[in-house]
């Protein structure tokens, strides 16, 4: 197969991740930087982080599920498989996701403001949500919006 004509593809996502003054924030973002290569039979687009320590969790939010204020406990990234949930960072701003709705959470470092750190968290609906988060074992960034494109 020959490289498809036109520009390549981007790929949506909402990177929480925390300001200089301590505030975490979202901002929506789009992973460029795709190579169309093959991985493993015919070519298609990809975009490859590679790193030598990371973990790869799959968990079960219950309906009802609530997170109150607390970091993302490393920089992770989170994809609803299915069901859904928001979370609320210190700003204010609350973003849905469902399944393939994806956010790189790097809102380590926040600083204490009325009652609020890091992020909150809930399950939306009458369905558990189930996510895959991959966690890496690197420091997180500060100040760095949109850092993974």
């Amino acid at each position: 197969m020959s490289e498809p004509s036109g520009p390549a593809p981007t790929i949506p996502y909402w990177h929480m991740y925390t300001d200089k003054a301590g505030t975490s924030r979202f901002v929506h973002c789009a992973m460029g930087g795709l190579d169309f290569k093959a991985l493993t039979s015919a070519p298609q687009w990809q975009h490859r982080t590679v790193t030598s320590t990371f973990t790869v969790a799959f968990v079960v939010l219950p309906v009802g599920w609530f997170g109150d204020w607390h970091e993302s406990p490393k920089p992770q990234w989170v994809i609803p498989l299915s069901g859904a949930w928001y979370v609320e960072t210190m700003d204010g701003q609350r973003v849905e996701f469902g399944p393939g709705g994806i956010h790189f959470g790097e809102d380590q470092n926040t600083v204490a403001r009325d009652g609020r750190k890091g992020h909150l968290s809930g399950v939306i609906g009458d369905a558990p949500c189930v996510q895959m988060i991959v966690q890496y074992e690197q420091a997180p960034a500060v100040d760095s919006p949109c850092r993974m494109d």
